[in-house]
């Protein structure tokens, strides 16, 4: 729902420290700045003040139009205007820009709304004054003066409450409502309504808790028969407490977002929290059954239903683009364009992780280069000295020897590898998100197995650049010299090798990162940046470090054999020899600079496309990265067209804190003047 996105965007977005929902407050000469800005009142103190228009009107931009409610304005301004003199002072502005900082404004906010005389309680009058003026009491005349107001207000209705109390107030006449509203549509007693009437009474009573696709199936899920008052209020805690079912969810699935949990499965987990009722697991099914035509649930069926969606964190967004509608307008060149605009994104991401890594791919090179028959001259001792001495005799722009070529053809190497393994993991995903181990180990090796049409070339070269420093006094080489000198066949030497190598390590590095991932994701199912870092790196160690032998043979292969150095005859003839001359160790060397660069590469490359993603966001209708809770285009638009400039501090939750009443509490104000036109909301 677009009030509550707004609302969470702001509480966890502008925050000053990572983890913490207060938001950071403005200094006061510029908030001093903006008063001045809009405030018309001068007195003869030439003292400016806000008027009740200036705030609601001009500032926050509610009610532009000329035949608006003025007693709606004069409530919402009385929320800061502490003396109720329909004038706002300064301090009066920015201390309710501190309030709108507190983690929990929003409660504050609707309690100052109803505290029309500003002595910090709220009264049984000032209730009754409040309440019937909201669109709620004009779909549901309460009875104000029944038994539930006495609880609070006591008997003689004189008793006033505290903002705690206020809070715990709130949330319960709202359920009195609930009950209030299925009593009027069973006048007789009998502890039913007819199915239409549970929608009715859902739609005008509960309307805040329900997303399209609950609202779509109200009547559905009763499958036309009565609705009894047990299910009725079972039903609205289900809606209620969905945070808590989604960890309910977790502990059943050990932690996984797509795997499908049956009734009885839920069920006994459901019994280790209390809260949860075997009829509201029973509505849950009967609700994601109308709703995806499912006997069991994943934790996508979840966010359908869950009312509220209070996004932990998000990545601002440099675009935001929809190409299709819904999925079912995805067409093939729709999904051409997707696979473009994600080789693009691979091509950046891949060129800053090979930047970062490329000296300890250097250091790797020459290790696994090093042959210990020749001579019994060994230049390196380990990667330390070969990077020290690299430094020494070359500079430290020689640790960058072949740059150049490897950034051209990380290019395409990143960008089809990511690109195809996404595709195919497209293909092999079923409709409720779930991909199995076997379909993820196929996606990885096709991308890897693609990779290599691409890379083989640029690889060779690459090496070659590489070890040309070790020959004291020799020429410079340059990239265009070793592609004349190899030819068109000879770029692809070593080949066979490099599918031994990049088919397992994309097999191996792809579902370990999404697994990875999934378990760093925190219990929102979302992945923090370094969590994606680190998920990128961890997966590395294990795929980097098996393939180890299929890369020393490549390097083998690809290099110039020196005067004395043993010549090899493909795959086969490499690895025998190396077997028979060096032993079995010199399959692993390098092992620890191969890991070293493929690790963090690896973890830069992925942290840097995901976040891409999210940052230059397009919906082309397919799949997202997980972890990355998005927002639909029209909730973005909207966001961008309701945040004012001059909203700073709290006042950039300001908009999305008032419409946070209607959406949390189910209240609303007139909009307009004419009691013939109140239904109509903020």
């Amino acid at each position: 729902m677009l009030t509550e996105d707004l609302l969470s965007f702001f509480l966890n977005t502008v925050t000053c420290d990572e983890g913490k929902s207060n938001i950071k407050r403005a200094s006061t000469e510029k908030l001093r700045e903006v008063f001045q800005k809009y405030a018309s009142h001068k007195t003869e103190a030439c003292e400016y003040y806000m008027t009740d228009d200036d705030f609601v009107r001009k500032y926050l931009g509610f009610f532009p139009e000329e035949n608006y409610n003025k007693a709606s304005v004069t409530y919402l301004a009385g929320v800061l205007d502490s003396d109720k003199d329909g004038l706002i002072s300064f301090a009066e502005f920015q201390a309710f820009e501190g309030l709108l900082c507190a983690p929990d404004a929003l409660y504050k906010t609707a309690f100052q709304l109803f505290d029309t005389n500003g002595n910090g309680a709220v009264s049984f009058d000032e209730f009754v004054e409040v309440i019937k003026k909201t669109e709620l009491y004009k779909r549901i005349p309460v009875e104000l003066d029944g038994p539930f107001a006495r609880l609070y207000f006591g008997k003689d209705k004189q008793r006033v409450i505290s903002y705690s109390e206020f809070s715990q107030f709130l949330h319960d006449f709202h359920e009195e409502c609930a009950v209030e509203a299925f009593k009027s549509k069973d006048p007789n007693g009998s502890g039913f309504i007819s199915a239409l009437d549970f929608q009715d009474t859902m739609i005008n009573v509960k309307k805040h808790l329900l997303t399209p696709a609950v609202r779509d199936n109200l009547v559905a899920v009763t499958q036309g028969q009565k609705v009894s008052f047990p299910y009725f209020m079972a039903f609205n805690s289900l809606l209620n407490n969905m945070e808590l079912i989604k960890r309910v969810y977790l502990n059943a699935s050990s932690g996984s977002r797509v795997e499908e949990v049956t009734k009885e499965n839920l069920l006994y987990s459901s019994q280790l929290m209390s809260q949860v009722t075997p009829l509201e697991v029973d509505i849950l099914y009967q609700l994601t059954n109308a709703i995806s035509q499912s006997s069991t649930i994943v934790y996508s069926d979840l966010n359908k239903i869950a009312p509220e969606n209070y996004v932990k964190n998000i990545t601002l967004r440099v675009t935001d683009i929809k190409a299709v509608d819904s999925p079912a307008d995805r067409s093939i060149l729709i999904q051409a364009l997707e696979s473009a605009y994600r080789f693009t994104l691979g091509s950046v991401a891949g060129a800053l992780g090979a930047t970062s890594v490329y000296p300890i791919d250097l250091v790797k090179t020459r290790m696994q280069n090093q042959r210990a028959a020749l001579v019994g001259e060994i230049a390196y001792r380990n990667s330390w000295d070969c990077c020290k001495k690299v430094i020494r005799h070359e500079g430290f722009l020689g640790l960058y020897r072949g740059l150049i070529p490897q950034l051209l053809g990380v290019a395409p190497e990143k960008a089809i590898k990511l690109t195809v393994n996404d595709l195919v993991r497209d293909k092999l995903t079923d409709k409720k998100g779930k991909i199995p181990l076997w379909a993820e180990i196929v996606a990885g090796g096709c991308a890897g197995g693609s990779q290599v049409v691409f890379t083989n070339p640029l690889e060779i070269v690459k090496i070659r650049l590489q070890v040309a420093g070790e020959t004291p006094g020799g020429s410079k080489i340059r990239a265009w010299h070793v592609v004349k000198e190899l030819g068109l066949f000879g770029l692809y030497k070593g080949a066979r090798a490099c599918f031994l190598r990049d088919i397992p390590f994309s097999a191996i590095y792809f579902p370990a990162y999404a697994h990875t991932k999934a378990k760093m994701a925190d219990d929102n199912g979302y992945n923090h940046p370094l969590t994606l870092l680190a998920a990128g790196a961890i997966s590395g160690i294990p795929a980097a470090s098996l393939v180890t032998p299929a890369d020393v043979i490549k390097t083998r292969l690809q290099v110039v054999a020196r005067s004395g150095q043993t010549t090899y005859n493909g795959v086969f003839d490499a690895a025998r020899k190396i077997m028979k001359e060096e032993g079995f160790r010199a399959f692993w060397k390098g092992t620890v600079a191969r890991v070293c660069r493929s690790s963090p590469q690896f973890g830069v490359t992925l942290v840097t496309y995901e976040l891409l993603q999210r940052l230059f966001y397009v919906d082309f209708g397919g799949s997202r990265p997980s972890g990355s809770e998005q927002y639909s285009a029209a909730t973005l638009e909207d966001i961008h067209k309701k945040i004012n400039p001059d909203h700073i501090g709290g006042y950039r939750a300001a908009v999305p804190m008032i419409k946070g009443i209607e959406t949390k509490f189910g209240l609303s104000l007139p909009k307009f003047g004419h009691d013939i036109l109140i239904a109509k909301k903020l």
